[in-house]
């Protein structure tokens, strides 16, 4: 049976519909279809540059996968409406996970597993739960702050792609674990590495037209299995301890210390359909997602800010008057952060750490005039529109005081999802943002942000791994009200 992912009242009469192979599709090879038209470190760039000449409904072809491209923002709506019944995750992610050794935590969860999974993570990223971990983070911002403020003082550059993913290493551990691995002191922490590995693994093995590693594994092959043995030890001994925890105090049940703490009690909840198998899925996944796609939007705004000091000033101003000094942040403090929100919001439209959506049909369906079958991909653009003219005005600028009308454009992007499967994380992250930059721009003034090796315009690259970030980025701070300490030649 055919259903639409459109209203019923926008959906196109089925004798309009059209077919897969009747849509527009770039030229490409026999076999190959566009495969050698695409690098993997930017194919999120060549489909959005295919979008704008086939319109917002094409198809393309990745040697044997047929691919539905869909850039526009009301089909991609009622696309995430439809999840999960309509729609999934491509299998293949699935695959590769389950090849990995990885369990299937809510991002990988389907059906009424996701369902299940769903109540026990949304009780343990909701916002009252997330604030009641708050004295963590604010520690982990100081501890940023004060690392830089050593290379401040001592005239040296940071190597800021580096300095965020320990930042947010440091958070998502303590708060899905209750233990302080700081990396940002210790330097690079194990956990850190491994996470490192797992992920471009997971990123670049969805992609590679042939799975090689299940027949012959390479040294690099080797290394990711030691990666993915180390990090479930990691996070079976967390478990283990969280589960003594309870036990000796069972009033951490009704108010858990850490996230990990939360999910256990959540999953021993009678009727709950979960396991400690879950449980490890969605630690590990909370550790793996929450490290680079928070530190990815933190790297492009802190960009952003060293080309527009405007914005920057204003957004000085609010963090110097309303929260100056990470050992008193509260709160309240970063809530009242609006400018500094909005500067969020504009850094990730601009570069969203996800700029698409990879899914997969479940049944036959309809999306816009298209008839598309089952085990369809489909290729959400989530980018195009939130960067063209006819939607967004003055598009390609960094404005965040667009994210202060009442007229934003928060239907344009998604960079949280949408539907029912929209992040459970978004608060967190926004949360750890904040921190990040009161902790920045509370004690510094920004030298320059430059990339070490830019782009053909002299730009930082984008690249596409996991997820969309930048080339590795260079910052030179001096604290507030001191000359910087030049370093001696």
């Amino acid at each position: 049976m055919t259903e639409s992912a459109l209203n019923p009242a926008t959906q196109a009469p089925a004798h309009a519909l059209r077919r897969l192979g009747e849509l527009p599709r770039p030229r490409g090879l026999p076999l190959l279809g566009n495969a050698l038209q695409v690098r993997a470190e930017r194919i999120h760039r060549d489909v959005e540059a295919w979008s704008a000449i086939h319109g917002p409904l094409f198809t393309i072809r990745l040697g044997r996968t047929t691919a539905l491209v869909v850039a526009d923002h009301e089909l991609i709506n009622a696309i995430l409406r439809d999840r999960p019944d309509g729609f999934r995750r491509p299998s293949v992610m699935a695959g590769v996970s389950d090849e990995m050794g990885g369990e299937r935590g809510i991002f990988l969860a389907e059906g009424a597993d996701w369902k299940n999974q769903r109540r026990m993570v949304m009780q343990a990223l909701a916002p009252h739960a997330v604030k009641a971990y708050f004295p963590l983070l604010a520690r982990v911002g100081a501890r940023l702050q004060a690392r830089w403020l050593r290379a401040a003082q001592a005239g040296q550059p940071i190597e800021l792609n580096s300095d965020l993913k320990r930042y947010t290493v440091d958070v998502i551990a303590g708060l899905a674990f209750g233990t302080e691995v700081n990396t940002i002191e210790n330097g690079d922490d194990l956990i850190q590495q491994h996470i490192e590995r797992i992920l471009n693994a997971a990123s670049w093995r969805s992609m590679f037209p042939f799975p090689y590693w299940r027949y012959v594994k390479l040294p690099a092959d080797h290394r990711l299995d030691r990666s993915m043995k180390e990090l479930r030890a990691a996070v079976d001994g967390f478990i283990a301890g969280s589960r003594q925890r309870l036990r000796e105090n069972p009033a951490l049940a009704e108010r858990p210390s850490n996230m990990l703490e939360a999910m256990l009690a959540a999953a021993d909840q009678e009727g709950s359909g979960i396991g400690d198998s879950t449980v490890v899925g969605n630690v590990s996944t909370m550790l793996l997602a929450g490290e680079d796609t928070t530190s990815s939007a933190l790297a492009w705004l802190i960009w952003l800010f060293g080309r527009h000091p405007e914005a920057l000033l204003k957004a000085q101003d609010e963090v110097r008057r309303i929260a100056p000094d990470p050992a008193a942040f509260s709160i309240e403090q970063m809530d009242a952060l609006d400018y500094v929100e909005a500067c969020a919001h504009e850094a990730i439209r601009l570069k969203p750490p996800a700029p698409f959506l990879p899914l997969e049909t479940i049944r036959d369906t309809v999306v816009g005039d298209v008839q598309v079958p089952a085990n369809t991909v489909v290729w959400c653009v989530l980018r195009r529109e939130s960067m063209d003219e006819e939607y967004v005005r003055m598009a390609d600028e960094f404005i965040p005081e667009r994210w202060l009308r009442a007229d934003a454009p928060r239907q344009f992007g998604m960079p949280f999802g949408g539907g029912p499967r929209l992040c459970p994380g978004r608060y967190l992250s926004l949360l750890e943002i904040k921190v990040a930059i009161a902790a920045l721009l509370g004690r510094f003034d920004i030298l320059s942000v430059d990339a070490v090796k830019p782009d053909e315009q002299g730009e930082v690259s984008e690249i596409l791994g996991f997820v969309m970030g930048p080339g590795q980025l260079r910052m030179r701070l001096e604290e507030h009200g001191q000359p910087a300490q030049r370093p001696m030649y």
